[in-house]
């Protein structure tokens, strides 16, 4: 791509107000300016030599009014589809505190349309990995923290941390090439937008956010976001290998204007050291000729030496506050700004050639040299070849016939004694089938219609009715359980006789729900004999059964499995507590953005109280200024209270979350005991089927084929269910009717 200049741009946080202090023009293409003007001050007197005005040259300049769409396509969006070319890519935000560089980069949580550029760009990523199907991508992101010039690990895999502290610290470490290397730094796999999401809210809920008097939620602490991403074409053995850091600058600050003290203060003396030295890494690549580039001053500096003069598209964006009290800051950064843009990077494609494939290709390119070079010097073997060399070669030439790939080959090797044996075998292989040919067209004549498959089909026909006469013997298993348990509950609806139970069976919906389960038994595999064998003379029905597919009687069998299954009852319990949790969540997530806007309120009403006194001060007497405030300290007693409210729900929110992921987590789990345990009962129930199939089947399937005829025969005279004099049988038939008719009532529930 070639060396390229770091491009600039800059963006204006909204503050409704004083916006004659700067102005925005275009002066040609692809450029805009932004002149600031500073207001005279009268106490410096009516003469001096400040200047007045400045102005600045960007790629692009946006002003209060642009929206965070905008500010992706025109910045990210450019960055991310170089990335997905296998370039590397940067974009920081820099500027004081309070002038928008988190909103940039990460955005606000308010509003959907109010996401920065990390979740928009990993939007963007993986709605490209879905278009582009000729390769496969495989996508990893790392957060890291830099914070009192320690770094830490945001997202780490082993716990939620509580505390700063408890999190990995990451050290760096150099190797003798001089790529810098980051110990303790996780890398966590996203297959989906979904889960790069949950990985950045992670992150973010363990990043240092304090409040300080020039911002309500200032950031503490430089995080680099990084998204790792890997791409090969299926079959290639190049792999392009890139990664995007999308950095969040903490806020420069001045100790004297933002009166801060204690641990803030300490925290301020960090970030402006941290930013100082990143700036004399600005000035010494700017600077022609220059050895030394101090990138060791500071942890930031080095963990981003690639991104400033180094193998990577970069891009910086100025946020700048243009009210009155801060236009010497904003003036600072776009100063910063032009010194960033003199810096030129050179972006290079990452390509790589995978080392595993490499070892493969390159074991069998010496293979294939040794046997050239063998039959090359004519290598002369006296010996005859062993068994276990002839069985190995006629393996292989077996596994090349069978093989359809019209692209595959048979490699023996340069061993001419092979080869002329494979020549031999082939030969003889050919003789016999010949002899079939003859033998099978001599037969025909006599038994047409035969063919060399059919002994194959009739075995495949075998199998899968072997198959099916499994599962009726789990389903006739399981009627007879069924009998058992409806068996009470017949004799309190019908009489102790045997004579009056056809009167429990009149009825239109008994006869056709018995006839709807007949029909669902037929379909699940349980046919009578004739079906049987047809089946065996008819080849087209084979090939329309599909075996690796659940049949509808072992669904059946799940089902009613699934009922008695011990562990029932709590897992429903535990999906019922899963609901609930779900709606306190959501009923608590609701009240904590209320009390987050009653403190917004409160706190803007403080404000507006100070503004009216100050502007009472300035009209009358300089006493009132310094008198008690009555109802300014009510409100801020308010606020505080707001404020542990607003703590307390937000514990108590996360509480909820951690007992819902175990939650789903245990059902989880149980639904994959649940399968494993109906797989193991279904091939046992299988194993016990089949070792009694002979007699016992031959008697079930009599039996079968007698419900089966009274059911039709009642059917066709439209009168009750007659009987067959049978004691056992019309027991099987009135159990059975009672379980299908249980079992098609927990179906319409």
């Amino acid at each position: 791509m070639g060396r390229q200049e770091i491009r600039i741009f800059s963006r204006v946080k909204p503050t409704g107000k004083e916006k004659g202090i700067y102005s925005i023009g275009n002066e040609e293409a692809g450029s805009s300016f932004l002149e600031v003007v500073v207001p005279r001050d009268l106490s410096d007197g009516f003469i001096n030599n400040k200047r007045e005005s400045y102005k600045f040259r960007f790629q692009e300049t946006f002003d209060q009014d642009v929206k965070q769409e905008t500010i992706f396509d025109r910045i990210a969006k450019p960055v991310a589809e170089s990335v997905l070319t296998g370039y590397n890519g940067t974009i920081f935000a820099y500027g004081q505190t309070g002038s928008g560089k988190t909103f940039t980069i990460t955005g606000g949580a308010e509003r959907f349309s109010d996401r920065g550029i990390i979740p928009r760009t990993l939007a963007y990523i993986f709605e490209q990995f879905g278009k582009d199907s000729s390769k496969v991508y495989t996508l990893h992101v790392s957060y890291l923290e830099i914070y009192n010039e320690c770094g830490y690990d945001l997202l780490d895999p082993k716990h939620e941390a509580s505390k700063l502290e408890d999190l990995p610290k990451v050290t760096i470490m150099e190797d003798p090439d001089q790529n810098i290397h980051l110990k303790n730094l996780s890398l966590q796999q996203a297959r989906n937008e979904e889960e790069a999401l949950n990985l950045l809210f992670l992150g973010d809920t363990n990043r240092m956010i304090a409040e300080t008097p020039m911002n309500q939620a200032s950031t503490r602490s430089h995080c680099i976001f990084t998204i790792h991403i890997t791409s090969k074409e299926p079959g290639s053995a190049m792999v392009r290998r890139s990664k995007l850091h999308l950095v969040d600058l903490a806020g420069s600050e001045r100790v004297a204007k933002s009166g801060i003290g204690g641990q803030l203060l300490t925290e301020a003396k960090y970030i402006n050291l941290s930013l100082h030295y990143l700036e004399q890494v600005i000035i010494a690549l700017a600077e022609k000729n220059r050895s030394h580039i101090p990138y060791r001053n500071s942890m930031m500096t080095s963990v981003l030496r690639d991104s400033l003069g180094g193998n990577c598209m970069t891009t910086m964006i100025a946020t700048l506050s243009v009210e009155k009290r801060n236009i010497d800051e904003s003036i600072s950064t776009c100063r910063f700004a032009q010194r960033v843009a003199l810096i030129k990077n050179e972006a290079i494609l990452n390509e790589e050639i995978d080392p595993q494939l490499m070892i493969v290709h390159l074991r069998k390119e010496i293979q294939a040299l040794k046997d050239e070079l063998a039959m090359v010097t004519g290598e002369q073997r006296a010996e005859e070849l062993t068994e276990e060399e002839i069985v190995r070669v006629e393996q292989q030439v077996g596994a090349f016939l069978e093989d359809r790939d019209p692209e595959s080959t048979l490699e023996i090797g340069a061993d001419m004694r092979k080869i002329t044996y494979c020549f031999a075998f082939l030969k003889k292989l050919l003789n016999e089938q010949n002899k079939e040919v003859i033998c099978a067209s001599s037969l025909g004549n006599e038994r047409p219609g035969s063919s060399a498959a059919q002994p194959q089909e009739i075995q495949k026909l075998r199998d899968l009715l072997q198959q099916r006469d499994n599962e009726i013997n789990i389903l006739v298993s399981m009627l007879k359980k069924e009998k058992k348990r409806t068996q009470d509950r017949l004799l309190e609806i019908s009489s102790p006789g045997l004579n009056s139970i056809p009167s429990t069976l009149e009825g239109r919906d008994v006869i056709s729900s018995v006839e709807g389960g007949f029909r669902s038994l037929a379909s699940s595999g349980v046919l009578d004999e004739l079906e049987i064998r047809s089946r065996e003379q008819s080849f087209n029905s084979f090939h329309r059964i599909t075996g690796n597919d659940m049949s509808v009687g072992r669904q059946e069998a799940f089902e009613i499995f699934k009922r008695d299954y011990p562990d029932r009852v709590s897992i429903e319990d535990n999906k019922r507590l899963l609901k609930q949790r779900f709606a306190e969540a959501k009923s608590l997530g609701e009240e904590v953005n209320k009390v987050r806007t009653r403190i917004n309120q409160l706190k803007g009403e403080v404000e507006q109280r100070r503004i009216q006194r100050a502007a009472l001060g300035v009209s009358g007497s300089t006493d009132e200024l310094h008198q008690y405030d009555r109802v300014e300290e009510e409100l801020r007693l308010q606020m505080e209270e707001e404020k542990k409210r607003y703590k307390s729900l937000f514990n108590h929110l996360k509480n909820l979350k951690t007992e819902i992921e175990h939650l789903q987590l245990l059902l989880e789990r149980a639904k994959v005991k649940l399968q494993k345990d109906f797989e193991v009962w279904w091939s046992q129930e299988a194993a016990h089927a089949q070792s009694k199939q002979e007699v016992p089947l031959r008697r079930q399937s009599e039996s079968t084929s007698k419900i089966h005829y009274q059911i039709r025969a009642s059917r066709l005279s439209d009168s009750p269910i007659p009987l067959t004099g049978d004691s056992q049988t019309d027991a099987d038939i009135l159990a059975f009717v009672r379980a299908r008719q249980n079992l098609m009532q927990r179906k319409g529930k």
